[in-house]
């Protein structure tokens, strides 16, 4: 628990808490439930979880519109079950990580009451970023802006003036040009960090610093997010931004170990060195494999690609197939690639799961496949829960039952990520499946009382007990961050880690011979001793 290293080839599991396990009926995971499924973490093998935020929200998205991020959500517990969570974790040698979402607060949070009902110009207001209207009277928008959400950038106030939200009107953006804001996430960093918080995800974490300086580009003159190269962009990605993760890092050192950070940060991957620089945050999010079509040449090049990276920066690199914010994998690789930049799954998702049609088995097939390739590789893995039970993700959730912002704000355009967000089932019956004592909070389909988890704990080849083996093996055979590939047939994914350990992966569609050896895991039967279709295998060569 003391290694300072202990981050760069962990495996991370995140947590959804109001997903996770309800431990006292009211259809909404808790922090009591977490703490009740410590044992099973343990027995999965994880080295850290990573708890998306648990903070007083009025959930307008999610919990990532935070009320105050000093305190837990009453509705999920308390500040002591946080700190029984957090002994329950590193008694099991899981380190924390908490999810901290610096960009904007909630519309509910008390700077921002006090932004509304302060008049203009006051150091209220400077917290946020508030601008007069354009047109006669003020009465348009600052700019044609829109946000990640869909619709205007910018709401207006009672007294006429706009204030800047990049994601939905209840989370307006912060003013990080604005030292109290600055000081107070500071504060932050140290209450949390005081409780046993091992390391923070950084949402957004290069939306901070802006420039609003007049006139405002138009939308037109914007340019997407991942592609400013010169961080010049007036709200993504701007240079100064890592002045504020700089004097973050000084408070990370002050910990020993030192706390540490991953950077959600989508941008253009010649920029993404600077968040994980050992001055700043440490690591970066790679969201590379994420988008990759089951294509080897594609998964190739970008697993080179970023250890390259991660070298070059001395970081560790990430790797991470699935998460709250993207249609599960095993459904992705289930459906046709979409094609022109569009993620996979969209178009499904917005035909009630209907067209394409899925196919489930081979979707899975390729999701243990990669995440066994996942795993051989140097560098920290972050897993999503239910992942590793297989779950797909669930698209016919009725209009009335949605939750997520993106559903009412884009209709038609977008569905949303309830979808991935749907409560886990545990037991193969019961009102939800083990999760709580009452309905979920979002309905669960009847075909996860045979992904859950006491069904999947007696198959002997099921996906749960794929990935307890394979993270067992992961930590025995762990070394050096370096991988060798091994040339191969275009259609296989050949490489070796120090000490005589190979992971080959098939993506064609006959089998292939695998290295002499004894095979200690695979995602699915060999046939005849060789490869499959679709499959991975670890390797380790005989002494």
């Amino acid at each position: 628990m003391s290694d300072p290293n202990w981050w760069r080839q962990a495996a991370v599991y995140q947590i959804y808490p109001r997903s996770f396990a309800d431990s006292n009926g009211d259809g909404l995971g808790d922090i009591r439930g977490i703490t009740s499924r410590v044992p099973y973490l343990l027995s999965l093998g994880v080295d850290a979880v990573w708890l998306s935020p648990f903070y007083p929200s009025a959930l307008a998205d999610g919990g990532y519109d935070v009320d105050d991020y000093r305190n837990v959500d009453p509705k999920l517990g308390t500040l002591e079950d946080f700190d029984e969570l957090v002994d329950a974790l590193h008694g099991a040698g899981i380190k924390l990580i908490a999810d901290i979402v610096p960009n904007h607060t909630s519309n509910r949070h008390e700077w921002f009451r006090e932004a509304l009902a302060s008049p203009k110009g006051s150091p209220a207001r400077e917290r946020y970023i508030f601008r007069d209207g354009k047109g006669p009277d003020g009465s348009e928008p600052p700019s044609d802006w829109e946000s990640v959400f869909g619709g205007s950038a910018w709401d207006r106030t009672e007294d006429g003036q706009w204030y800047l939200h990049l994601f939905a009107p209840e989370q307006p953006d912060l003013n990080w040009d604005n030292r109290e804001v600055r000081d107070d996430f500071l504060k932050t960093l140290r209450f949390w960090s005081d409780r046993g918080v091992d390391g923070f995800r950084v949402d957004v974490a290069h939306a901070l610093t802006k420039n609003l300086t007049d006139p405002l580009p138009s939308k037109a003159e914007l340019g997407a997010e991942d592609e400013n190269l010169n961080g010049e962009h007036p709200f993504w990605d701007r240079d100064e931004v890592h002045d504020i993760y700089s004097e973050w890092r000084q408070v990370f050192n002050e910990y020993d170990p030192p706390r540490t950070a991953v950077a959600e940060a989508w941008v253009h991957a010649t920029r993404r060195a600077r968040y994980a620089s050992p001055d700043g945050l440490g690591q970066a999010f790679n969201f590379d494999l994420l988008r990759a079509d089951w294509n080897p040449g594609q998964f190739r090049s970008i697993i080179t690609t970023n250890l390259t990276e991660a070298e070059n920066s001395g970081a560790s690199s990430t790797w991470v197939f699935s998460n709250h914010d993207v249609v599960r994998h095993a459904t992705r690789y289930g459906l046709p690639p979409a094609g022109d930049g569009k993620p996979t799954g969209i178009d499904w998702l917005l035909s009630g799961g209907t067209t394409p049609e899925l196919d489930a088995e081979r979707g899975l097939r390729r999701a243990r496949a990669a995440s066994l390739l996942m795993l051989a590789l140097p560098g920290s893995a972050y897993l999503y829960q239910g992942e590793e039970l297989g779950l797909h993700e669930v698209a016919d959730i009725a209009d009335e039952a949605r939750q997520d912002p993106t559903f009412f704000r884009n209709p038609g355009v977008e569905v949303g990520r309830d979808g991935c967000r749907v409560p886990l089932p545990w037991t193969a019956e019961g009102p939800s499946f083990g999760f709580g004592g009452q309905t979920a909070h979002l309905p669960q389909p009847d075909w996860f009382s045979d992904s859950a988890v006491e069904v999947q704990e007696e198959g002997e080849d099921s996906t749960l007990n794929l990935y307890r083996s394979a993270l067992a093996l992961r930590r025995e055979l762990q070394t050096t961050e370096q991988l060798d590939w091994v040339p191969s047939a275009p259609e296989v994914l050949h490489f070796t880690r120090s000490g005589g350990w190979h992971s080959v992966t098939n993506f064609g569609t006959d089998p292939v011979d695998l290295p002499a050896g004894r095979v200690v895991v695979s995602s699915a039967p060999l046939a005849d001793g060789k490869l499959p279709a679709d499959t991975t295998a670890w390797v380790v060569a005989e002494a």
